[in-house]
């Protein structure tokens, strides 16, 4: 009964994981599909102020040099959003690696489980007297 339970905890836990990683990669291969498109929006950046509560205690060196970074980081921003769908193939191949050594760890889990309950019903028939071997005289 105790295998039984053990096993079908160990198969629950490898379908959820085997579901959890199914819709991460669905997430991510959407999220890389869709990135190309958001490349020729227009970045904002030279709308960026900060609330006033905030400008009084922050010096405007501090303020325009942080502008003028995000401003330069846009072209290599841009860059990378338009390489993303490139990216696709490397994803699954690497949604299938961090599946599958998560499913090995499972069921190697699940063999230790096995292992465990194994020893802990061996241990209980072992504190059972035997039965004295009759001898023919």
């Amino acid at each position: 009964m105790f295998y039984a339970l053990s096993w079908f905890l160990v198969f629950s836990l490898l379908a959820l994981w085997s579901l959890a990683a199914w819709a991460a990669h669905a997430a991510a291969m959407w999220a890389v599909s869709n990135a190309g498109s958001l490349a020729g929006a227009p970045s904002g950046i030279d709308g960026f102020h900060l609330p006033g509560w905030l400008a009084t205690w922050v010096p405007p060196e501090i303020v325009q040099a942080m502008t003028s970074l995000l401003s330069g980081l846009t072209p290599v921003v841009e860059g990378l959003l338009l390489a993303a769908p490139a990216l696709a193939g490397g994803l699954t191949l690497a949604a299938w690696v961090i599946w599958g050594l998560g499913s090995v760890l499972i069921v190697l889990s699940g063999a230790g489980l096995h292992l465990l309950v194994a020893m802990w019903r061996g241990r209980g028939r072992g504190s059972q007297p035997k039965p004295a071997l009759q001898t023919a005289a």
